[in-house]
């Protein structure tokens, strides 16, 4: 039984940017799934009615996007990619750079996502997994007074502190979302865990916010992350003095 075609052949004008298109709406479509290999460079100019240069074009640019990665060998060829967290958390990254994107903006978007992250995960997690929050906040002991923490470790049980939070909702898009927001903008929440006070301050609040989670107390759980906020912004605006402090005795 002969395979139907996937693909329509292009006009001449725009045949990169079509084919491109064509092989995306395929892919967001499922018709091809992550894994799967693309029909061979000349099965792809057969079917667009294309050259060679113009299939490698629009294959560059689908390697561009994350939709497809090229393998070489003997099972080489273009392989549709499965889109992780990871793909999208560093795109938005460098966007919000690009953009410049007040602190200000980024702190206000990620505490409305927590709040109602937190609020769904007392309604809908179950005994177990807010053992598990708790068992993950516990882990935040031992930087408490440590004078010289591993920092890489303390924000490695703080990111999994907010995916399993995130998980907890039992919506898999506000876990995605959560891994994209770690990944793209969490890095100054990282400044409390710089300075010691603020470092003390926040993990007492992480473990205070997970005790009444685990208690069901939403109007308490969203009262510790309001705090969690009060203190970044706190924290931000006195490096922020700091530095024009420094700025000035520069210029004397």
């Amino acid at each position: 039984m002969t395979k139907p075609l996937l693909f329509s052949p292009v006009n001449v004008g725009r045949a990169g940017e079509d084919i491109a298109l064509q092989i995306e709406a395929a892919i967001v479509g499922a018709q091809i799934v992550p894994g799967e290999r693309l029909p061979s460079e000349r099965e792809l100019q057969s079917q667009f009615g294309t050259g060679r240069g113009v299939v490698r074009e629009a294959l560059r640019a689908l390697k561009q996007k994350g939709l497809v990665e090229i393998r070489k060998g003997a099972k080489g060829g273009a392989y549709v990619k499965q889109v992780e967290a990871t793909n999208f958390g560093e795109s938005l990254a460098i966007f919000l750079k690009q953009k410049q994107v007040d602190p200000d903006q980024l702190i206000e978007f990620r505490e409305s996502i927590d709040r109602v992250v937190t609020t769904l995960a007392i309604a809908h997690a179950g005994s177990k997994e807010k053992t598990d929050l708790v068992r993950i906040a516990g882990r935040l002991e031992e930087f408490v007074d440590d004078a010289a923490p591993d920092m890489e470790a303390l924000a490695e049980v703080d990111r999994q502190l907010n995916i399993q939070l995130a998980k907890m909702t039992g919506n898999p898009i506000f876990e995605w979302i959560m891994q994209a927001v770690q990944l793209g903008f969490s890095s100054h929440d990282f400044a409390l865990y710089d300075d010691p006070g603020y470092r003390r301050a926040t993990i007492v609040n992480w473990k205070q916010t997970v005790r009444e989670i685990s208690a069901n107390k939403p109007n308490r759980a969203l009262s510790s992350i309001t705090y969690h906020y009060i203190l970044l912004r706190n924290c931000l605006g006195q490096r922020e003095d700091q530095g024009e402090n420094q700025l000035e005795i520069i210029a004397q």
